[in-house]
């Protein structure tokens, strides 16, 4: 929002009666503890009075409503060395996506303002305790099973088709989205009228109608000319950032994207696979000068981490590139476990997915991790590495290292990564597919067994026919076949 969107919010909120379940007014700061129970009380107050938002605003006078200003700075605050905005986030479950303001009401009061979506699903806790304001009083949430009770049954509205913007005319909708990127990626003859356009829109759902036209978020998020028009998608940009080396020390260049994911994304994997270095020989594969990752690979986890991320909590999908690596990462924890990518599949957000599919930019339900652990084994890189923490996903390509410089998780790991790719092919994995896929030399094929017997006792892969004597002969399937 900009200076004169926070004003007006500010005037309209300061015209509410009295505080409320949503609503909260504060002179001055007092600590970091309190405002992260306010955090939590505030969305769960939000989501119980069907709000699609809370606020906390420090400034005001709780009684009076007066505007008076604060010497909170909320944006600039710490706690101990931390940012106070990534010192609340981190502590809040789920972590949703407040958003924190500050701007001058006039030259003498600053004000500070917290955002704060209502939950969807689940109550909001703060350090492990829910919280909900009763009246004008923040109180445990645990001691009013009633409204506890009326979270947990509300019936979540999708993020696809949350609204964006609303109170449109049909010459909105053309300002704000492409319609010329969806016809092309669909390969759709362009509609001779305006009105074919938003019936097509209609049909997709980018855009509903009632006394007005009004942007879903799914529309926003995919073909927005430009993401800073909308605010709630906005924070959801693409960022990559390139390091100089193998962490985070010093970065060399960054890119934040700013169009909606279609209009966007062959621009970005372009953009990121032109930072990538290359390599003159990988491994003994490949021998002519290319790039040291596969760009399939590399169009497939992108777009999978913008088709699954968690729209509800704080973050964005980023791209990290560093010199002996690639990280690719999206906010929320996945819906499968990651021991089953390949071979599961399950998002929560259906509609952006078909629609990502069917424009081209990502394999078919359940086809694309394959791919990625395909190609990874064409090039003859180490196994891809996936990690899940503090709400976040995240899914690391390495560049080319030699047998002998892996070590024993990692060989455990491309073990079963390759059992599972065969599975899923049809196949099973042998003694000589696992030497064909590290590259061994046959009469080496016990540096094979060994790998295989230490994956069997980590209890990834296990025997197809235990009974089966000869282990010339064996062959092995992933732990969940």
């Amino acid at each position: 929002m900009n200076q004169d969107q926070l004003k007006s919010l500010l005037n309209d909120l300061v015209k509410q009666p009295n505080e409320s379940e949503w609503v909260e007014f504060k002179l001055n700061f007092h600590s970091a503890e309190e405002i992260g129970e306010r955090l939590s009380a505030l969305s769960n107050g939000a989501c119980i009075h069907n709000q699609p938002f809370g606020y906390l605003i420090f400034g005001v006078e709780d009684k009076t409503h007066i505007i008076k200003g604060t010497t909170f700075k909320a944006k600039s605050h710490t706690k101990g060395k931390e940012d106070l905005e990534h010192w609340l986030a981190t502590r809040l479950n789920p972590r949703i996506d407040f958003q924190v303001y500050e701007f001058d009401y006039d030259s003498t009061r600053h004000i500070s303002l917290f955002v704060i979506p209502a939950t969807k699903s689940q109550p909001v806790e703060f350090l492990h305790q829910a919280y909900i304001r009763v009246n004008t009083i923040t109180r445990k949430l645990n001691e009013f099973p009633e409204k506890q009770a009326k979270i947990w049954k509300k019936e979540s509205v999708a993020f696809e088709k949350e609204i964006a913007l609303d109170n449109l005319s049909i010459s909105d909708i053309t300002k704000y989205l492409s319609g010329e990127t969806y016809f092309d990626l669909m390969k759709i003859p362009y509609p001779s009228t305006i009105e074919g356009v938003i019936s097509k829109f209609l049909e997709e759902g980018l855009i509903v109608k009632h006394k007005t036209y009004a942007i879903t978020k799914l529309g926003a998020i995919l073909f927005a000319k430009q993401l800073r028009d909308f605010e709630s998608t906005e924070r959801k940009a693409v960022r990559v950032i390139v390091y100089k080396g193998k962490n985070k020390v010093e970065t060399e260049r960054e890119q934040i994207g700013g169009k909606g994911y279609a209009l966007g994304f062959e621009g970005l994997v372009d953009w990121i696979n032109s930072q990538l270095p290359a390599n003159e020989e990988i491994g003994k594969a490949l021998r002519t000068e290319t790039r040291m990752y596969p760009e399939v690979a590399i169009r497939e986890l992108v777009a999978n981490a913008l088709i699954h991320q968690d729209f509800s909590v704080k973050g964005f999908p980023m791209i990290e590139v560093f010199s002996d690596r690639i990280e690719i990462s999206n906010p929320g924890n996945p819906l499968v476990t990651p021991d089953r990518f390949i071979d599961a599949y399950l998002s929560r957000n259906e509609k952006l997915a078909d629609l990502m599919r069917r424009m081209g930019f990502c394999e078919e339900k359940g086809s694309g991790m394959d791919k990625v652990i395909f190609y990874n084994e064409l090039f003859q890189l180490p196994p891809i590495n996936v990690v899940v923490s503090e709400n976040r996903t995240r899914v690391s390509l390495y560049s080319y290292k030699s047998l002998n410089d892996l070590d024993k998780k990692e060989k455990i790991r491309a073990c079963y990564q390759h059992s599972c790719l065969k599975y899923v092919s049809n196949e099973k994995m042998t003694n000589q597919s696992l030497r064909d896929r590290f590259k061994i030399e046959d009469h080496n094929y016990s540096v094979a067994s060994r790998i295989i017997r230490d994956a069997i006792q980590e209890g990834v892969i296990k025997e197809e026919d235990p009974e089966n004597k000869s282990r010339k002969y064996a062959s092995y399937i992933p732990f969940w076949a």
